[in-house]
């Protein structure tokens, strides 16, 4: 099977990680993944790719200045990815992301070659220009399948377009045992998060909370791993609610797992979220977990006071109430984690590829 897989960049990020992972295990499988990026070689891959991958970074994310650019730009971006997916001559296109997702579904017009496009966060939550909201919906139909990581998110759809619909759940991987040894130590006992420093992930709320119980825990610290454009912000307020020595901002890590097997709570703190691989990355380490309802995304992974706990998005008291019960308390924290680890059955990375499958086989035979 021939698979051209089409993302803007391989840099940090959740939807990012899961299609590196999609191409790898694809690969190994004896396929021929392509995967595309619209960046170009210059913009640093952060995911490690098989070599029977064929990675192609295609350079033609550039920004625009004005509205006459912006339509150049774009109307480049298709005809540079159209020619790159007909030479890829694929079984099956599948895109990740929404601005790329019309792109995509504009470059393979005519191509007569079957579509999947993906979308990873909430759409009602997650807005995105008018214009490409408008795109959005007239290019959609046009795509043979849509996924979407929650049935939440499918419902934001038209009901036109829910025949075409499938809930895709992100694939977790089973952590290696023994990687904390290689890695970097914590200070314990610790609070975790993971994600980009941007306003969606909450850690400004998360940061609040952490101040509040401070002085209760105080041997506690608080660590964020992730990179983004919030660093400065964040470290502005670490300073000003007295956190100093308290929080530590490692930056973004190729491999969190040798972080969380050391820590001791994991705390996701979203405004919105789609299905986060962070969140299943912590519970498939035996970690006791607690997250917002982050527009409802984190309720189909965590099973209520059974292998986490949730709380009200943007709700800092009811965050740091949560906290506080489950840092004083080893031995509820200890009943969490161990049935935390059965994420990695419920989310199976075979599980899922293999439902991936059945939909590429669905398209392919519709054609």
């Amino acid at each position: 099977m021939r698979i051209t897989l089409v993302i803007s960049a391989l840099t940090c990020g959740g939807a990012q990680r899961v299609m590196a992972n999609m191409a790898n295990y694809w690969a190994e499988k004896g396929w021929s993944p392509t995967l595309i990026t619209l960046s170009g070689a210059s913009v640093e891959r952060f995911y490690d790719l098989s070599s029977a991958v064929d990675y192609r970074p295609l350079g033609v994310a550039t920004d625009s200045a004005n509205l006459p650019a912006a339509v150049w730009n774009n109307l480049r971006r298709i005809l540079v990815l159209r020619r790159t997916i007909r030479n890829s001559r694929p079984d099956v296109v599948i895109s990740f992301m929404e601005t790329t997702n019309v792109i995509t579904l504009l470059s393979t017009r005519g191509l007569g070659v079957p579509v999947i496009v993906s979308e990873h966060t909430d759409p009602a939550l997650y807005s995105i220009s008018g214009n490409w909201e408008a795109l959005r919906h007239w290019t959609y139909p046009t795509a043979d399948r849509l996924t979407v990581v929650t049935r939440k998110a499918a419902d934001y759809f038209p009901s036109s377009l829910q025949p075409k619909i499938r809930v895709m759940t992100n694939p977790v991987l089973i952590p290696q045992e023994g990687t904390a040894a290689a890695g970097p130590s914590l200070a314990r006992p610790a609070v975790i998060a993971v994600g980009r420093l941007a306003p969606e992930k909450g850690f400004d709320l998360l940061l609040e909370a952490f101040a509040r119980l401070k002085d209760h825990f105080p041997d506690w610290r608080l660590t964020i791993l992730g990179e983004g454009p919030m660093r400065q912000q964040l470290e502005d307020l670490s300073d000003c609610l007295g956190l100093a020595g308290r929080l530590d901002l490692p930056g973004a890590v190729q491999d969190p797992y040798s972080f969380l097997r050391q820590a001791d709570l994991f705390v996701l703190s979203s405004r919105f979220e789609g299905f986060p691989c962070a969140l299943c990355e912590a519970m498939a380490c035996g970690l006791a977990v607690m997250a917002t309802e982050a527009g409802g995304g984190t309720r189909e992974i965590v099973r209520e006071r059974v292998d986490g706990v949730i709380v009200p998005t943007e709700n800092v008291e009811a965050l740091t109430e949560a906290m506080t019960r489950l840092m004083s308390d080893d031995a509820e924290r200890r009943r969490l984690a161990v049935r935390a680890v059965q994420v990695s059955k419920r989310f199976a990375t075979e599980k899922v590829m293999g439902a991936w499958e059945a939909i590429i086989h669905e398209v392919v035979l519709e054609r």
